[in-house]
């Protein structure tokens, strides 16, 4: 039995993760250990981690990293306090492999410690480009640190054998997020209204916004460019998700806070929906609003328009239901015009996501199986 090490900071990372979770919790020939850290542990997050627990996993450890600081300072000090946990725990609970999602700067902490280790691990999600974010640089920097990789396009595991990986260990499976929407029985609209305690109206939006931590004006003067063009939208309902622990991710949930105590008929927020709460909202919603890659990755899947602002996801390949705007007020408003759109509408019956390759964790766990030998050693691979 070879211990296979899931490692979670965030609500929508450990959403993504369930279902391989869920997959190497079943098999016959791997053990599952998780790490639990970040936002999870915080009660300014909703402590997340309950939910994990909730859905039947043990945790083998949790590990206290997140300050009561979103600067830079904070943030550093944040990943120190990962990178000396890890220190810790990798020698007590052995694993053979680790599995990690993502972009997270508090990943790079921990695929560091394992690579001191010689612990082989596992990314998912490697290959794609965000170039508002310092999220970019990281995922890339995991890549380098990781031995066995799962891409959600094509194009996304070329650039991974571009960066030197070999293309025997790099897979295109598709979006493990998609899992969840194949695999959960979503609510009615009816069940929607009464977990969330709302009435929906005509339109109905889902946001998420993240600070863009590479952008040229404050994360505060862009989330007030939207909360604008949101004041002006009539016979409308706005269900928030609040931002995450990136630079200035608490200024932005300040306001949230702000507006939805100055807007109670018109807006409510959440510290975490849960996965089948979060996806049952965004079927039933109008549109996505922000900048999550949810609106990129999951939304096509429910056939659900997004509109995408700034550049926090920008370079990432997008469906046709995806409406890309600068953080401008007018042209927010003329997004929110184009989805209410019949002839829009009519356009996302045949949409098809770029994302779904059929089942990512199901292809994952049995590669997986089949490199149960992974060693933490690699060639670099060179095109030419």
């Amino acid at each position: 039995m070879k211990k296979i090490c899931v490692v979670t900071a965030t609500r929508a990372e450990y959403g993504l993760l369930r279902p391989l979770m869920n997959l190497i919790d079943q098999s016959d020939r791997m053990t599952l250990q998780i790490i639990a850290t970040g936002t999870h542990l915080s009660s300014e997050f909703g402590f997340t981690y309950k939910q994990i627990e909730a859905d039947g996993f043990f945790i083998d450890e949790k590990l206290e990293i997140l300050l009561s600081s979103d600067t830079s300072t904070g943030i550093v000090k944040t990943m120190g306090l990962a990178l000396h946990g890890m220190a810790d725990i990798i020698p007590r609970l052995k694993p053979d492999m680790l599995v990690l999602l993502g972009d997270r700067y508090e990943m790079l902490a921990i695929a560091s410690a394992a690579t001191m280790f010689k612990i082989p691990i596992i990314h998912i999600h490697g290959g794609e480009i965000t170039e508002g974010a310092y999220d970019d640089a990281i995922r890339h920097a995991i890549t380098k640190l990781s031995h066995l990789h799962f891409t959600s396009t094509q194009e996304y595991r070329n650039r991974v054998i571009q960066m030197g990986e070999s293309p025997d260990a790099v897979f295109n499976v598709g979006a493990i997020g998609l899992d969840n929407i194949k695999n959960l029985n979503l609510l009615t609209r009816e069940e929607l209204e009464t977990a969330l305690n709302i009435r929906f109206k005509t339109y109905n939006y889902q946001v998420t916004f993240h600070p863009e931590t590479l952008g040229q004006i404050s994360s505060e003067e862009q989330f007030q460019i939207l909360l604008r063009a949101i004041d002006l939208q009539e016979d409308s309902f706005f269900v928030f998700t609040k931002a995450n622990a990136d630079t200035d991710g608490r200024v932005i949930n300040q306001m949230i806070d702000n507006y939805v105590a100055d807007n109670p008929c018109k807006a409510i927020s959440y510290a975490s929906l849960g996965t089948l709460r979060f996806l049952s909202l965004v079927k039933f919603c109008t549109a996505i609003v922000g900048n999550s890659s949810s609106g990129i990755l999951e939304a096509p899947s429910l056939k659900t328009p997004t509109i995408n602002i700034g550049d926090r996801q920008r370079g990432r390949i997008q469906a046709a239901s995806v409406v890309n705007v600068s953080c401008d007020e007018n042209e927010i408003l003329k997004a929110f015009d184009i989805i209410k759109a019949d002839s829009f509408q009519v356009s996302l019956n045949n949409l098809e996501s770029p994302y779904d390759n059929g089942g990512a964790a199901e292809q994952i766990i049995a590669i997986m199986d089949a490199h149960l030998e992974l060693k933490a050693i690699k060639k670099f691979y060179n095109l030419i």
